[in-house]
């Protein structure tokens, strides 16, 4: 499609979308008495107008049932979980055995490693990307002390080559085989949340499986974002959180996949708790542990009913749209913000750099741009017009297009409120 910046194109766009009415599905911050144009999904995603009556559903049967609400809610709180397994199944390409959700991401992420990472004498490393999300940088590091071993030794990082921004797949898959029988697990993000890099998670597992490796994903960024395939790819385990682009409130409950065939594998470490034990004989408060077959067996405490309210009128949102539509528009309107900004970038010499790849099928929704010699000061004008977006060191803007809630109207508007701001920081 030919692009072109005006008003007119971005709303013959908008009557043209099939998920154009998704954006009154929820609730925006107002700016001068206007919506604000909402670029930070990746951070955390806008209330669904829907989440409040599924929040008060529970409040209510809390209120009127008290503790008989585990078995006489409208949707009853002891089976409630149970509920997501078909529709994040649909999300993350997953039969429904596979899914579950428990506690927030690093937890998840710690208590997989406690059953994937199983270091010997000899095979002990672990392969992530070189600067992973902060809180995994954490987590590999206390595991590793926590076996015994030093990180300098034990986590060996892929590099981006000098003067690249992203990283070469050839480059990953080189380091996999390299580190080769030394390899214990492969744990890297599917989408890099610096750059919006989207990780070809195919090729990687069956790398990682073929020097003897687990291989396993932090989605964070990935889970209703992009297309994943969790079971046909063979991964080993993934986590998410589910208040970035499932948009279910800040903080909020993490989604977990183990393949089916860990589910049976009773040489796997696991941190137990009763929610993880057999729904038939739980609540009979036996002494041993006697798991569920499947993901539900890696669950520990009984769930936090009002944290999962809003995060289940997302899936059934998600359920209704389906990830399909979702990414067709996703594609497109990504498209059209790489096209303003450098249509922007040429009417004003803004010197931008897009670092996030061009290449469709190695990016999702977000774009990370530097803006050279503008810095912080042109963010802050962004978020003092209404524009609503996210500023990571050292001169990184990334803009993130939800495509549930952002027009292509907002695209337009956004161009024509970022070229007055480098208008008026450069009198």
């Amino acid at each position: 499609m030919k692009f072109q910046n005006t008003l007119q194109f971005a709303q013959q766009l908008d009557q043209k979308d099939v998920l154009q009415s998704y954006k009154n599905e929820f609730i925006f911050p107002q700016h001068n008495s206007k919506n604000v144009i909402y670029f930070t999904g990746n951070s955390l995603g806008l209330q669904p107008k829907r989440t409040k009556k599924y929040v008060d559903e529970v409040m209510d049967d809390w209120a009127n049932l008290a503790v008989e609400g585990h078995f006489y809610a409208q949707k009853p709180w002891w089976d409630y979980h149970e509920r997501f397994a078909n529709p994040l199944s649909k999300i993350v390409g997953a039969k429904p055995s596979e899914v579950t959700v428990m506690n927030t991401l690093t937890v998840n992420l710690h208590l997989l490693m406690v059953s994937f990472y199983k270091p010997t004498k000899t095979r002990y490393k672990i392969i992530c990307e070189e600067k992973a999300f902060p809180s995994d940088q954490y987590m590999f590091q206390s595991q590793v002390n926590f076996h015994g071993y030093k990180a300098d030794d034990a986590i060996v990082e892929i590099k981006r080559r000098e003067g690249e921004h992203n990283i070469r797949l050839e480059d990953v898959l080189a380091k996999i085989e390299a580190v080769g029988n030394e390899l214990a697990l492969v744990l890297i993000g599917g989408v890099n949340y610096y750059t919006g890099q989207v990780f070809d998670m195919k090729i990687i597992t069956s790398a990682g499986h073929k020097v003897g490796a687990i291989v396993g994903f932090d989605l964070a960024h990935a889970a209703g974002n992009i297309a994943l395939d969790l079971h046909n790819w063979d991964v080993d385990f993934a986590s998410w959180c589910s208040y970035k682009y499932m948009n279910s409130g800040p903080g909020n409950a993490s989604g977990c996949f183990i393949h089916e065939k860990h589910h049976n594998d009773k040489s796997l470490p696991r941190f137990t708790g009763w929610w993880g034990n057999k729904r038939e004989n739980r609540f009979q408060m036996e002494q041993n542990f006697d798991p569920i077959i499947g993901a539900d067996g890696w669950q520990i405490s009984n769930l936090p009913i009002l944290s999962l309210a809003p995060y289940l009128a997302s899936v059934e949102l998600f359920a209704e749209v389906g990830m399909e539509k979702l990414i067709e528009k996703r594609n497109q309107i990504t498209s059209y913000l790489e096209f303003i900004l450098h249509e922007i970038d040429t009417e004003v010499n803004g010197h931008f750099e897009i670092i996030t790849p061009s290449n469709q099928e190695e990016r999702a929704c977000q774009l990370s741009v530097f803006f050279h010699g503008e810095g912080r000061s042109l963010f802050e004008y962004l978020i003092k017009n209404g524009v609503v977006t996210d500023w990571r060191e050292p001169n990184v803007i990334r803009f993130a297009p939800v495509p549930l809630y952002t027009s292509y109207e907002d695209i337009y508007n956004f161009g024509q409120i970022l070229k007055q701001g480098i208008i008026d920081l450069h009198k």
